[in-house]
């Protein structure tokens, strides 16, 4: 389910931004790579700075993709288990469990992120001399947006189930193909 329209409109727009980061991005990557493939087999060299380049994007587009697909709730989920193997009135307590299990691993992820990318910050790469602490900082930049969504959709969730009308199409029990999208 895609909770972008009940975002409030600052979110609403961070998620765009990420967007098209992503979309920006990802058109650099395949363009810095065809450029260097075909430099590389047309006129016998290649781009030095590409691989640095690729890296980087790659991990910042990893961890902002994360948190896009946390804005859209689309993240894997599979609902056969808890609808087949629990009860139905543990289904709610269990999604609160897993979503809170889900904030602590991504604040266990911030902080470890934060530590490596300061760690790393004096390391300079080969080609570009760019800290190697920025590649690292993807990760705790990234998870954290990822928080801030997953965090809002569960009190989205939250409330939806306060006032009898869930998020999704079906309801919280529902088994909805729909999560596979």
């Amino acid at each position: 389910m895609d909770y972008r329209g009940r975002y409030p409109a600052p979110l609403r727009q961070l998620s765009m931004v990420i967007d098209g980061m992503l979309a920006i991005g990802g058109l650099a990557i395949v363009i810095i790579v065809f450029v260097n493939a075909v430099l590389r087999g047309a006129a016998g060299f290649d781009l030095s700075w590409s691989l640095e380049v690729v890296q980087f994007l790659l991990l910042w587009l990893t961890f902002l993709g994360c948190a896009a697909a946390s804005a859209r709730g689309a993240h894997m989920r599979v609902t056969e288990v808890v609808s087949n193997l629990v009860p139905a009135p543990l289904h709610w307590p269990l999604t609160v469990a897993i979503d809170v299990l889900i904030a602590v691993l991504l604040c266990s992820m911030i902080v470890n992120g934060v530590n490596i990318s300061a760690h790393t910050w004096a390391q300079l790469t080969t080609v570009l001399y760019w800290p190697v602490g920025l590649h690292y900082a993807s990760l705790p930049v990234g998870m954290s947006v990822t928080l801030l969504f997953h965090v809002v959709n569960f009190l989205i969730d939250l409330r939806a189930r306060k006032s009898g009308v869930f998020a999704g199409s079906a309801g919280p029990d529902a088994n909805d193909w729909e999560d596979f999208e």
